[in-house]
């Protein structure tokens, strides 16, 4: 354990400094804001400033670790560790004033994450998570809320990026769930919906066309919170399910598991 509690005392610090650079931005005239892949994609000073910081520790602290980061890419030492970071996930939130945003940290070891820290700063929550040893919020321990009946949950999703020019863009899939549950919500944050399963705050959520740098901490938070999760698409990046494990089992037959047709 000794590697791993030294990795995740590590992790945990870096993601609280990295969202103190978010609150020294949010809500500020600083943001620098620039499109990347469209309008819908976007960067800001602070995800800058926070990756910045991140990898500049680990690089100091773990040379020889690999690094996925969501504004560098893959940095590959060829390492049996590497960190995957999504320094400021929910930048649309974030650009906006709005609270919904954090920082990601994923550590895995041959290829499985083994440690899961998120951190949103705003709202003072720190999610984390050990393969095999559960997960945590604020230091207490969590599990996913347990419902079974699909019209007591509410659940989550997101929209992709291209889905100005891509009709296959979730529309089908929300059409599908909305009637049969309580709620729906977009909180803007894979990271934020993913631990919020965890936690118990949601019942269940859905994206697809997400990254791994957006999942990596917040699938092992569910997986450790007793949750269930599948990778439900093959050919839109990461698209992922995950809730109650029987929630899980009723909202997957649900979603489209190819592209809908034009």
């Amino acid at each position: 354990f000794i590697m791993t509690d030294s990795l995740l005392l590590n992790a945990i610090s870096w993601a609280r400094e990295a969202g103190a650079v978010h609150l020294r931005y949010f809500r500020g005239n600083q943001l620098e804001i620039k499109s990347k892949f469209n309008d819908s994609d976007i960067v800001t000073a602070a995800d800058k400033a926070a990756e910045k910081l991140i990898i500049d520790h680990i690089k100091s602290t773990y040379p020889h670790h690999s690094i996925l980061s969501e504004e560098s890419g893959l940095e590959n030492h060829d390492s049996e560790y590497r960190w995957v970071i999504d320094p400021l996930d929910g930048t649309t939130n974030f650009s906006q004033g709005l609270p919904q945003f954090s920082v990601s940290i994923g550590i895995e070891h041959n290829g499985v994450t083994e440690i899961g820290v998120v951190y949103a700063a705003y709202l003072n929550e720190l999610f984390h998570a050990i393969r095999g040893r559960g997960a945590y919020m604020n230091g207490e321990l969590v599990k996913v809320s347990g419902k079974a009946r699909l019209d007591q949950c509410v659940v989550a999703t997101g929209f992709p990026v291209d889905k100005d020019r891509n009709p296959d863009n979730n529309v089908d899939n929300l059409t599908r769930v909305l009637p049969h549950v309580r709620g729906m919500r977009r909180l803007g944050s894979a990271a934020i919906d993913l631990c919020y399963v965890g936690a118990g705050f949601l019942d269940g959520y859905w994206e697809l066309n997400l990254h791994q740098w957006d999942v990596s901490a917040g699938l092992l938070f569910v997986e450790e919170a007793g949750g269930s999760y599948t990778h439900f698409r093959t050919d839109r990046n990461v698209s992922v399910l995950a809730g109650t494990p029987a929630i899980h089992d009723q909202l997957l037959p649900m979603l489209s598991t190819e592209a809908a047709t034009k």
